[in-house]
């Protein structure tokens, strides 16, 4: 159903480079320059699936867009600060509360089924079903 295109595509809009690059920790990260500009490094080796990517994606863009960044030095509390508003940036772009309702309406009524219409992950699509019914990202409570 979707495609990682128009992630590309508000990445090239606001000037986001998008570097292949090694990264087997974590998969993906990005990074601001003390000019201001972002730049995104993603290891397409280690992430194996489109759902991955598209995850891996939306959540760098999402850091990049809104401006949530930390340094190694941030409280714990702060990170999570802006982890979240990075994530919720991206569930916004990758599963549209209207285009969720439709797909619910449609027949998909479990994650698997709905993280496969939206190809994301389990995992995302679960934050994404607490975000829009519970307005947080406490998939621990729910799930």
């Amino acid at each position: 159903m979707n495609d990682s295109i128009f992630l590309y595509r508000i990445a090239d809009a606001e000037h986001i480079p998008i570097i292949p690059f090694r990264l087997p920790e974590t998969g993906s990260l990005c990074v601001q320059a003390e000019n201001g500009d972002c730049y995104i490094g993603i290891d397409d080796a280690l992430l194996e699936t489109e759902s991955d990517k598209r995850v891996h994606l939306g959540h760098e863009l999402g850091h990049c867009v809104t401006g949530s960044f930390y340094n190694r030095y941030a409280a714990l509390d702060v990170r999570q600060k802006h982890e979240n508003r990075a994530n919720k940036w991206a569930i916004e772009k990758l599963v549209p509360e209207d285009k969720l309702d439709d797909a619910v309406a449609d027949g998909c009524t479990d994650i698997f089924s709905l993280a496969e219409h939206f190809e994301v992950t389990e995992d995302f699509m679960r934050m994404a079903v607490c975000w829009y019914t519970h307005g947080n990202l406490a998939t621990d409570l729910y799930f």
